[in-house]
């Protein structure tokens, strides 16, 4: 039986300036910023070896942020997240992730923020276009000089006399 507690969160500082980010927020990259109010934390008792400190203590956490119902994010990344991490959201468009890797709840907390930010990264990051290049002509018939050249070295290796 696993049961859930909420986090608590500090409050950040009072009258923030425009530029500046509550303790609580995410930083995904330097134009991204998650409100730490859209991130759902709760831990709960973690599984596995820990003898007695695994049934006392809530070191689990699991994270679940909504995608679609994001106000940070355009609807443009939205529909990318969406595509890029189908295999990783709930049908409500939840993505959710946990972490027991330590006995530390605050070390898990960190750890599964980073991998939420880190999967935001790599679903976000668009690949630069190939620019198309074309062989020199200098290129071309180096190669094909080359080509002859073994060829004729090829034909003189034959039993058939070869003149040219």
């Amino acid at each position: 039986m696993t049961r859930e507690c909420p986090v608590r969160f500090y409050e950040g500082p009072q009258g923030l300036t425009k530029g500046s980010t509550h303790q609580n927020d995410l930083l995904v990259n330097n134009w991204l910023t998650i409100p730490g109010g859209e991130i759902e934390v709760t831990a709960s008792r973690s599984s596995g070896a820990g003898g007695q400190h695994v049934n006392k203590t809530n070191s689990k956490i699991t994270i679940r942020w909504n995608v679609p119902n994001s106000l940070v994010l355009t609807e443009s990344q939205k529909s990318r997240i969406l595509q890029k991490l189908q295999s990783k959201l709930t049908s409500d468009g939840d993505l959710i992730i946990h972490d027991s890797t330590t006995r530390s709840q605050h070390q898990n907390k960190e750890q599964a923020l980073g991998r939420l930010a880190e999967e935001l990264r790599q679903a976000l990051h668009v690949p630069k276009k190939r620019m198309r290049t074309r062989v020199s002509l200098a290129v071309k018939e180096a190669r094909l000089r080359n080509k002859s050249q073994r060829s004729v070295i090829k034909k003189m290796r034959s039993k058939k006399s070869f003149t040219d």
